[in-house]
């Protein structure tokens, strides 16, 4: 009897029975599945600098970011490593505020150099400022511009927030507040705290003509403008590069554009005005200028780009470098304005400038006859051989016009591409009547975080076109605010040039049996 019940008691072991390890691993794989699925959810509603879960501008529509390279999985983790975990673990020196000892020897350091005077451009700061100048801006004014705005950059503290509403086209968000990282880094504690609504996409959407009653524009930060638009031109994404065209940073792309410019002399020089561009982007302009490709009617040699071989062929056939060939490069404009407006300014060919509506920061310096050509969108083909056979008939003159265009370029150097920025956003500040705080919706950006997202040809162009050290000396001097009917006087200046250009062409062509 014993024995039996010795041989029962060693079949029921005190040690913990298989059920019970069942229920803690089927426990544990629960509570798995479960941080899965919070992880996943919590990343398909977290928005980012390169579209995750954003809609396009209804406004501008475009085709809908696809992201299907990688895991659900894999994204997930992703976007909340980078968009919450990345900046928390990296230094913030190069945004954040120096001290009083710092800001004391940089400002001992402009006392003692003479710093050097803006470019006059920088004048039509204060122009698109304007309409805030003597009611300032409040914090009303920045909410109601969300409804145009793809996105809302808030500097506090020397960093950098983004509240983000709608996805850009290609990568010009991440491109366009890297842009604003560098400055922060390149002028620490400078750049004062700002709010700003930022829209991504071209065509302008602040109606000189609508307002009245009383109220104010709605302040929009933008890439271009027009006369007839309030929205407040900021230099474009392309200065620190384009990936999906393989343009390079701003002075990088100069450089090479100036010396391919070289490789020939103006006599040797194609007798004949170029263009190579995209003509479907709903642009009357262009379409109609296809129309003018015959070099032994019109003096021209026109081009379609084609991206999609280009991006096969590894851009060879597009390198901006290798396009200065002609004497004449003609600018046309797409959708609206179009970045290409800097790399046919600089190639030092006589640029022809088809009608232009929209205008950049940069571009409103343009001097019709002294750096670039006035072609008529009237009986355009006539007045593209008009001109070249102009720049033909007086090739000093037109050598020393293209010239004055490359001489402009090279002088909107990076330097005074962040000078621009800084300025801008200084003054804009002095307008705000609140204390910018980054909305408890915005995220941080850094360097870390917006690498993180970049695939490896956007991190090329990133860290080629990083800001390296401090600036040793402030920006350039804003000279004071001109004469309130300067810049009237200027554009009517202009005006009155084109239009003898055009009586000129007028009597030329009516002289032709």
């Amino acid at each position: 009897m014993a024995k039996k019940q010795a041989w029962v008691h060693s079949s029921h072991p005190r040690s913990p029975s298989y059920l019970f390890f069942s229920v803690v691993a089927l426990s544990f794989l629960s509570l798995l599945a479960l941080l899965v699925y919070k992880v996943d959810n919590f990343a398909s509603k977290t928005k980012t600098i390169v579209g995750h879960n954003l809609e396009p501008t209804p406004w501008h529509i475009f085709p809908l970011k696809n992201f299907t390279e990688e895991s659900r999985h894999t994204r997930a983790y992703k976007i909340i490593h980078c968009s919450y975990l990345t900046c928390r673990y990296t230094s913030t020196d190069g945004g954040a505020q120096p001290s009083e000892k710092n800001l004391e020897n940089r400002r001992g350091l402009a006392s003692t150099h003479t710093l050097p005077k803006c470019p006059n451009v920088f004048k039509f700061i204060y122009r698109d400022l304007e309409p805030w100048l003597n009611t300032h801006i409040s914090i009303d004014h920045i909410t109601q511009a969300k409804e145009h705005a793809a996105f809302r950059i808030v500097i506090f503290e020397g960093k950098l927030f983004v509240d983000l509403y709608y996805a850009c086209v290609q990568s010009r968000m991440m491109f366009t507040l890297w842009g604003i990282l560098q400055l922060l880094k390149k002028y620490p504690g400078m750049v004062p705290d700002v709010d700003i609504m930022f829209d991504c996409m071209d065509k302008p959407s602040i109606e000189r003509n609508g307002i009245g009653n009383g109220s104010l524009p709605l302040p929009l930060f933008r890439y271009c403008t027009t006369e007839a638009h309030l929205d407040i031109p900021f230099p474009d994404w392309s200065f620190w590069g384009w990936p999906e065209v393989n343009i390079h940073p701003w002075d990088e792309q100069f450089k090479e554009i100036k010396q391919g410019s070289q490789a020939q002399t103006w006599a040797k020089k194609i007798t004949r005005a170029y263009w190579k561009g995209n003509p479907d982007v709903e642009s009357p302009i262009r379409m109609e200028l296809m129309q003018c490709n015959d070099s032994n009617l019109w003096g021209t040699e026109i081009i379609r780009q084609n991206w999609r071989e280009e991006e096969k062929a590894g851009y060879e056939r597009s390198k901006l470098s290798n396009q200065c060939n002609h004497r004449y490069k003609i600018y046309a404009e797409g959708y609206a304005w179009s970045v290409s407006l800097k790399y046919i300014l600089s190639c030092g060919s006589l640029p022809l400038l088809i009608s232009p509506q929209y205008e950049d920061f940069f571009s409103r310096a343009l001097v019709p006859k002294l750096n670039y050509w006035p072609v008529s969108s009237i009986n355009l083909c006539r007045s593209i051989k008009f001109a070249v056979d102009w720049g033909n008939a007086h090739p000093s003159q037109a050598v020393a016009i293209g010239k004055r265009a490359q001489q402009l370029m090279e002088s909107i150097s990076m330097d005074r591409v962040y000078d621009y920025m800084f300025h801008l956003i200084s003054q804009y500040a002095k307008l705000q009547d609140f204390k910018p705080v980054p909305p408890p919706s915005a995220q941080q950006v850094c360097e870390e975080s917006l690498l993180c997202f970049a695939d490896e040809k956007q991190k090329e162009l990133l860290k080629k076109s990083a800001v390296t050290t401090v600036s040793p000396t402030p920006p350039c001097t804003l000279m004071s605010h001109p004469n309130p009917d300067f810049f009237t006087i200027w554009a009517e200046q202009k005006q009155k040039i084109i239009e003898n250009v055009k009586d000129t062409e007028n009597r030329t062509n009516a002289a032709i049996p």
